[in-house]
């Protein structure tokens, strides 16, 4: 009796305990285990309401306490103040006060961000500039451990909360949209100022948003697409439960998407359902995740990747170069795979979330993908940083501001300040562009605002120099192909066939592998302009469109990819060390992809590596499918009859239970 008890005990102290080394993941069993008792409890409730929201909030706060500890108190500050400054808003008659509420905010938001983040990297920036040898101290940790009277806290270092950016964005977007909805109501007649709960406009639309079926998981079914008496904004939630379960909502409290209050809080205000229809498509998501996950993404990182990007020098180029194009299709399938089980996870408890992935390696352009691809993030940052940067209609101080700070950070950082200098004297060429040459200022104004949102998404990322290079990268794509777009076909030949004349003279010269990488695209990329001018020339150009298309979405991929070296380079690293890791492995990469290459070993390489080839070839292949084919067969899945579906999710749950490692890999977003 005695033994059962120690066992009991020990089952619930296991259960309530975290294990930083085994945080609570989609891929785990103990969390399909968890997410049964939380359906099984949501069925006595499930249409009221308020018990409802109460349960699935603590059932949140509990899943991230599993996922990290006690960063749970950091989450419940977060949830707490942004709530009242929600509250105190209504309240703030001036503008000025207003203002005063949001910024503040904002503040308090964005410091605990840089804390946990940016600490590592503003201390590299501070040494670097005045010779000091500041180290990095958890003075939060420090605070705790005098207040508990014990060493619980580790100070030596400072980590990372999973999901921080993500909660912190979204509290920063519900307290800016409930000031726009102050200030849009102010600016109306006493008549129209009538206060309406965002949840009437729920109630009014339950019935309508009832139908939706498989395009739900991919379209918002709250009162953001009705009539809106605050035009860009909000009501502020008065109800702290309903606060606290849209702030920490669990399937997607770690990793995005990026949820709007009024996407996701009429949506609390409503009845569960759950058709026959919405359970099949759950189902299909979650399992499409799983199979992203455990098939795509974990096999590619495992068995190749993973071992390639850890020591470059050890791989051939060959295999350096089949090591980044397989890390592209391994980090969508690792993060679109997570958003995919969280939608279905949602799906089942009856909240939809809004569309994260729309196929982005179907990309035209480096800004077409950026609306394919994380995309509540995108929309984020185009409405809280592109627009009031000016967008496309003026600059401001903080558009020339934003551009210069980050070229002085990495020159800072690189103890070189030849980069602060090239991008002040382009700055300054390009305000005196749009102060006095009327005709380019609206183009130019649109690219420097572009810039410095890539720039800040690459921030946003990681506190690491090789993200700003890769958020950089990605903004000059897209700076580019605005310029690319506007030539003829035979201007295009032109230009790139004097690019390419100029890294072969620079890799004649000097002989760097960077410019012989770059010679070796610029070639491929001469090719396709070339064969698009002679179909111009020959006016074929609309008969085989097709063609072209095909041609920019390689291109496409082929760019987002090399963007991608610095990307990984960055990750999964520690903060301490990032920066002079992550630039060591992306320059050792680039040495190795652009040396001389033994051809000869080529067959002989990739039939050593053909599982891996073949899995990267099959992934891309499903990707590209076209639409109406994968909607087709969503559909089909989602209606097939009950025995029938129950049959195909063993089949699924077999094949994918073949790969699963003997480690779990955790979501690379965690990170972020």
């Amino acid at each position: 009796m005695a033994g059962l008890k120690e066992v009991s005990l020990q089952f619930l102290k296991d259960l309530f305990a975290f294990d930083q080394a085994h945080p609570l993941l989609f891929t785990q069993f103990y969390f399909w285990a968890f997410f049964a008792i939380v359906l099984a409890f949501l069925c006595v409730f499930k249409n009221k309401t308020l018990l409802r929201n109460a349960f699935l909030f603590f059932v949140s706060l509990f899943f991230y306490y599993k996922t990290s500890g006690l960063f749970l108190m950091l989450l419940g500050f977060v949830i707490v103040y942004n709530y009242l400054a929600g509250l105190v808003l209504p309240h703030c008659k001036r503008k000025f006060w207003r203002n005063f509420v949001v910024v503040t905010s904002i503040v308090v938001d964005l410091s605990l961000l840089c804390y946990y983040k940016y600490a590592y990297f503003i201390t590299d920036v501070l040494n670097n500039l005045f010779g000091t040898s500041f180290v990095v101290k958890d003075w939060i940790a420090s605070w705790g451990n005098s207040v508990v009277g014990s060493g619980a806290f580790s100070v030596d270092s400072i980590f990372l909360p999973v999901g921080i950016s993500f909660f912190i964005f979204q509290a920063i977007s519900y307290v800016v949209d409930v000031s726009r909805g102050v200030a849009s109501a102010a600016e109306l007649p006493p008549s129209r100022c009538a206060s309406r709960p965002i949840r009437e406009n729920a109630r009014r639309q339950s019935s309508a948003a009832d139908d939706k079926s498989e395009s739900a998981p991919s379209r918002s079914l709250s009162g953001a697409e009705g009539p809106n008496k605050y035009k860009g904004g909000i009501e502020p939630v008065r109800n702290f439960l309903d606060f606290g379960f849209y702030l920490s909502f669990f399937p997607q409290l770690v990793a995005g998407p990026i949820v709007r209050a009024k996407e996701f809080i009429p949506q609390l205000h409503k009845p569960f359902f759950l058709g026959r229809t919405q359970f099949g498509f759950a189902v299909f998501w979650i399992l499409n995740g799983l199979a992203k996950k455990l098939i795509l993404s974990d096999y590619l990182a495992v068995n190749f990747c993973d071992r390639v990007f850890e020591n470059p020098l050890l791989y051939t180029g060959f295999e350096n170069l089949t090591a980044l194009f397989g890390y592209s299709l391994q980090v969508y399938a690792d993060f679109s795979g997570y958003t995919d089980i969280a939608t279905g996870v949602a799906m089942l408890m009856g909240f939809y979330l809004p569309k994260n992935f729309n196929s982005p390696y179907k990309a035209r352009n480096a800004g077409e993908f950026w609306k394919r691809w994380h995309i509540s993030l995108s929309k984020w940052l185009q409405d809280y940083l592109y627009i009031p940067l000016g967008g496309n209609r003026n600059g401001t101080f903080g558009s020339y501001a934003i551009i210069l700070g980050i070229a002085f950070l990495a020159s800072a950082l690189a103890g070189s300040w030849w980069v602060f200098g090239s991008v002040l004297v382009l700055t300054v060429i390009v305000a005196l562009l749009i102060a006095f040459k009327k005709s380019w200022r609206k183009e130019l104004i649109s690219d420097i605002n572009r810039m410095d949102t890539m720039l800040l998404g690459g921030l946003w990322h990681g506190a690491s120099w090789n993200f700003m290079i890769w958020g950089g990268l990605n903004g000059l794509g897209m700076l580019i192909y605005r310029f690319w777009a506007s030539c003829n076909a035979y201007f295009k030949v032109l230009v790139i066939g004097s690019t390419v004349a100029a890294f072969g003279a620079l890799k004649y010269y000097f002989g760097a592998p960077v410019f012989n990488m770059f010679f070796w695209w610029t070639v491929i990329i001469l090719l396709g302009a070339f064969v698009g001018m002679l179909f111009h020339k020959v006016r074929k150009g609309k008969a085989v469109s097709w063609i072209s298309d095909a041609w920019a979405v390689l291109m496409t991929f082929i760019f987002i990819t090399f963007t991608r070296l610095f990307f990984r380079s960055g990750s999964n690293l520690d903060p301490a060390e990032a920066n002079e890791k992550a630039w060591s492995t992306a320059k050792n990469m680039v040495n190795q992809i652009g040396g001389q290459w033994d051809w000869s070993l080529v067959p002989q390489m990739a039939w050593q590596h053909r599982s891996i080839i073949l899995v990267f070839v099959i992934g891309m292949l499903i990707h590209w499918l076209p639409e109406n084919f994968k909607r087709r067969y969503r559909i089909w899945f989602a209606k097939m009859p009950l025995a029938l579906m129950v049959f195909a999710c063993m089949i699924a749950i077999f094949i994918i239970c073949q790969f699963i490692t003997a480690d779990l890999q955790s979501f690379i977003y965690f990170q972020f």
